[in-house]
């Protein structure tokens, strides 16, 4: 039996809305693009959405946006994939890593608390595999320096603290308190890459809660110059009689998402419900079938919170890196495809280049040392998390002998 890790759940719907969509001859952002952010808006319960070509175009956006860049530092965790820090990079602000807690995938609060200075700006936590950070504890910290905050532009000046913005690429439809990924934090950046819950093939999608002074649809509409070049109309704005004129008023970027990415989007958001819940499904699945083994797998679900059940997570208690590894190997010669979330950051050329060691970070490293994760997707059929359990089971006491 053969098990990919992480395939597209795509029916004949995505297809059929698809087609439309390349028939209606609008294939580029139009009404599809504007629904969607709108369903966005509405199921993160707050009042408005963008979408552009991916989470990270989302991030760097705005970024830019609240005029991030030279001299101000962006701190965020080492336990993560190159995107939540790249984009701290690409605006040329300086980038700080904090490792995770010993007891959870989510920054030290204690060392993300001493690493603020008078130079921070922005705090990029990490929803890992889809469950929300503690935001509540985040925005104490940030409260307790707020007298450290300077604030360079009006925008700033309206938050007058650090501005708090998600990486929550994996976190979509994820609750914490009975409130919804997209509405904790001042910006929330989703991805729907392929191989996310909700896909669109390539995308992405940002929200921002509504504050005191801060014009929701300006801020809309500060995104759309971004990601369009800076001009003035969009194409559809452009096709309406006598409205061809149009001005460029900055040298922006090149990231809006098109229609025809959207018309996955909207027939996903349609179906998203059972695809969560069928998820979840199977996490419980793989928690019963490895009971007897000693590994632990990340808890997607408590009193106060359940995750959006995006990746499963499981560590091989006391075992090395290289028992993982041949795990790993083993698993794919009987056709089970892994992965492992995360390589940290500080283990990378890219960060090794910039100063990063990973002998600061021995959190992550732990938690990245004896990880493995097992394949978490909607198109597996009871049957196959069976053999992947079985599998796993097999190859686990094989190498343990």
């Amino acid at each position: 039996m053969k098990v990919p890790f992480s395939p597209p759940d795509i029916t004949d719907e995505e297809v059929k809305e698809v087609t439309a969509a390349l028939r209606s001859g609008w294939l580029t952002t139009g009404p599809r693009t504007k629904e969607l952010e709108r369903q966005i808006a509405a199921y993160c319960q707050v009042d408005k959405a963008a979408c552009m070509n991916s989470s990270t175009a989302c991030m760097e956006m705005t970024l830019r946006l609240l005029g991030i860049g030279p001299g101000d530092e962006v701190i965020t965790s080492a336990y993560t994939y190159t995107a939540s820090a790249s984009v701290v990079c690409h605006v040329g602000a300086v980038l700080k890593l904090i490792d995770i807690s010993p007891d959870s995938l989510e920054m030290d609060y204690d060392q993300l608390e001493a690493a603020i200075t008078e130079r921070t700006k922005v705090i990029i936590p990490v929803d890992i595999a889809g469950i929300i950070c503690d935001y509540d504890k985040i925005y104490e910290i940030v409260e307790r320096k707020r007298s450290l905050f300077h604030p360079a532009n009006e925008l700033q000046k309206t938050y007058g603290r650090i501005i708090v913005m998600a990486d929550a690429s994996h976190s979509f439809g994820a609750v914490r308190n009975g409130k919804k990924s997209g509405s904790l934090a001042d910006y929330s950046s989703f991805s729907f890459h392929a191989v996310k819950n909700l896909t669109t093939a390539e995308g992405g999608g940002i929200t921002w809660r509504s504050v005191d002074g801060l014009d929701n649809e300006e801020i809309y509409h500060q995104y759309m110059l971004l990601s369009l070049h800076g001009q003035s109309k969009d194409a559809l704005t452009k096709t309406q009689l006598g409205a061809w004129e149009y001005d460029i008023v900055d040298t922006y970027y090149k990231c809006n998402m098109t229609d025809v990415h959207a018309a996955i989007g909207l027939v996903q958001m349609k179906r998203y419900e059972s695809l969560l819940h069928r998820r979840h499904e199977i996490l419980k699945q793989y928690e019963e079938g490895l009971q007897n083994l000693p590994v632990h797998g990340l808890k997607h679900s408590g009193e106060d919170y359940r995750s959006s059940g995006h990746l499963a997570l499981i560590w091989l208690d006391g075992k090395t890196t290289e028992f993982r590894n041949r795990m790993i190997m083993k698993m794919a010669e009987q056709d089970v495809a892994t992965n492992v979330h995360y390589k940290p950051l500080p283990m990378h050329t890219a960060y090794k280049k910039l100063g990063f060691d990973i002998q600061d970070y021995p959190n992550a490293y732990a938690a990245y040392s004896n990880e493995i994760t097992l394949p978490l997707h909607t198109c597996l059929s009871d049957e196959q998390v069976a053999y992947v359990i079985r599998t796993f089971t097999e190859c686990y006491q094989e190498l343990a002998r």
